[in-house]
């Protein structure tokens, strides 16, 4: 196994001040050595096959079976493709990290990776919010779904996602360049996030601080609170059904959207309060930057793939076609 090379050249020095590192280093789960993470290259392997697979699966039968071409599933293919692509933003450098032990990633390619991950989480917590409001509006007046939420409006949601994901986390990667670096430059996780590479600055960071919370506020935050509302308005309309039986059925088409909720959210609120409420960053910082990266694109396709009739049957007559 390559042992990880710890020095990093350096692009400006000025008075001892590191301007702007040529690479940083990422230090993949602390306390673990090179074996270890060998070893722990081939479930990450896994997660990422799985994760590849089954939201292009999941992509390719919305695409392909017309009669899944509703709101519920447009926006499920939605969230597919972001999964699909963040886990390959992570994933694969993820997996070179355990099994070469290169640490270096380069400072503009850091960058992009923070702005990918961070772009793309505000997309998925913008489509979680979407499919929320699909799921009140069928629920709550399912007379007017079906002229609320056209083909048109389903498309303008998924743009306005798209569209808010990149102009509120497009100014990250600069207002980071404008930073000076110090000496130290090792990432303490394996992937690079915005307050990590903030953290390595020797200047001041109070615009990072400040405009860091407003966008995570004003869009994880507000995004979960409208989730929630939309919830406890589904929920009291299920209640006030007379049959029990209906209101089961009516809320079972939730269990899938609230799975993939909680998987997002959870460990989304987990990481702030540890980040914020803790010293250093620890293996638990670490342990939930992982969770809240991976565990979403391998276990939403899992979810949605057990609970959708439809999807579950088409993948049922693939294999079938397939065994004879």
């Amino acid at each position: 196994i390559q042992k990880p090379r710890l020095f990093v050249p350096a692009m400006t020095v000025a008075n001892g001040t590191l301007v702007q590192p040529a690479c940083f280093l990422l230090v993949g789960i602390p306390g673990l050595g090179p074996d270890t993470h060998f070893w722990l290259a081939l479930p990450l392997c896994c997660m990422y096959a799985s994760a590849s697979l089954g939201n292009l699966a999941i992509i390719l039968i919305i695409r392909v079976e017309r009669r899944l071409h509703e709101p519920m599933y447009l926006f499920l293919a939605m969230l597919s493709t972001i999964d699909l692509v963040l886990s390959s933003v992570t994933m694969p450098k993820m997996v070179s990290l355990f099994l070469t032990g290169v640490q270096e990633i380069e400072f503009n390619a850091c960058l992009a990776q923070m702005f990918l991950i961070h772009a793309l989480s505000a997309m998925e917590s913008a489509i979680l919010l979407a499919m929320a409001f699909d799921r009140f509006v069928a629920i709550c007046h399912p007379l007017q779904h079906a002229s609320v939420l056209t083909r048109p409006m389903v498309a303008k949601i998924g743009l306005a996602a798209l569209t808010r994901g990149f102009v509120l986390f497009f100014p990250l990667p600069f207002i980071l360049k404008r930073l000076s670096y110090c000496r130290k430059h090792t990432v303490t996780h394996s992937f690079c996030l915005h307050q990590d590479i903030m953290k390595l600055s020797c200047t001041d960071t109070t615009v990072n601080v400040v405009y860091g919370l407003f966008i995570i506020l004003s869009v994880m935050g507000v995004d979960s609170l409208f989730i929630g509302f939309s919830y406890i308005l589904i929920l009291r309309a299920v209640l006030e059904l007379s049959s029990q039986g209906a209101a089961l059925k009516a809320f079972n088409t939730c269990i899938s959207h609230l799975c993939a909720v909680l998987v997002f959210y959870v460990p989304l609120i987990g990481l702030s309060v540890v980040h914020r409420l803790s010293g250093p960053t620890s293996l638990l910082h670490v342990i939930m930057a992982n969770i809240y990266l991976l565990l979403p694109p391998v276990v939403n396709p899992i979810v949605y793939g057990a609970k959708t009739k439809e999807i579950r049957s088409r993948v049922f007559h693939i294999f079938s076609q397939n065994g004879r």
